[in-house]
């Protein structure tokens, strides 16, 4: 038989808090083992009752779901954690905070099965883990320049390091990540991205792509002032006239050494 997955619910509602109850107390093998209904008390509930699953909150008064995050990171029982929020818009946060996964409110029953089921097949020294892996990111002071892209594919989110993106491409008002296997889309404008990976070799090439310097594999003239770059997984795309001096940048040593 499956191990009961012991569950904490955090929320400082609480009709949510009854509501998730309910849900899960449906679900086979799993228990909930508490509830808190602030980020003080869901810190000491952890403490004291070490669930290997957490439901929390984001918006909380006095102290947020993700500050409860960042004062569990290095302690001695990091449970998985599944972000629940109201609002869609912290769902990026939610994922560079160390969430598993995150759920917004009103939670559907089959959303809500799916995240218990995620929770069960990472174990906590893997969220603590992940957790560590991301600190950097979550820790860099305001204004700062990002290492990491957040994501989205299907109802996933990943966080992408600048070595593994190929390029970002605007189809409107969409901007799509590429990488060597598969696109992902963006949280960012275009410009914001172009002024936040500056510093780590992206040129924009296009109104509407800028590419990784190197991943870059080959230059070809169309013209005297049209080019077509080629990328490292073949793809291929064409430098605008008017930002042909990028071009020029990447035909530099120097910048290829970067």
């Amino acid at each position: 038989m499956a191990v009961p997955v012991k569950t904490l619910i955090v929320d400082d509602e609480r009709i949510a808090r009854r509501v998730l109850r309910e849900e899960l107390e449906s679900m086979p093998n799993v228990v909930v083992i508490g509830e808190a209904d602030n980020g003080a008390s869901a810190l000491q509930r952890i403490a004291e009752l070490k669930p290997d699953l957490v439901l929390l909150d984001l918006q909380m008064p006095e102290m947020g779901g993700l500050e409860v995050v960042r004062r569990l990171r290095g302690g001695a029982h990091m449970p998985a954690l599944v972000i629940v929020t109201a609002y869609d818009a912290y769902a990026i946060q939610a994922f560079e905070a160390g969430a598993v996964d995150y759920l917004l409110k009103p939670v559907g029953p089959q959303r809500l099965a799916d995240a218990v089921d995620r929770a069960r097949r990472i174990s906590a020294w893997q969220a603590a883990e992940r957790l560590a892996h991301l600190q950097e990111i979550l820790d860099r002071p305001a204004g700062s320049r990002a290492k990491k892209i957040v994501g989205k594919k299907d109802d996933e989110y990943f966080l992408l390091s600048t070595e593994e993106i190929l390029a970002f491409q605007a189809d409107g008002d969409v901007v799509w990540i590429v990488t060597a296997r598969s696109r992902f889309t963006a949280s960012l404008t275009l410009k914001a991205i172009e002024e936040n990976l500056m510093p780590y070799g992206f040129r924009r090439i296009h109104r509407n792509a800028l590419v990784n310097v190197n991943h870059v594999r080959k230059i070809s003239v169309m013209s005297s002032q049209r080019w077509l770059i080629t990328l490292s997984n073949n793809q291929q795309l064409i430098a605008s006239k008017r930002l042909a001096h990028s071009i020029r940048e990447l035909l530099r040593p120097s910048a290829r050494a970067k």
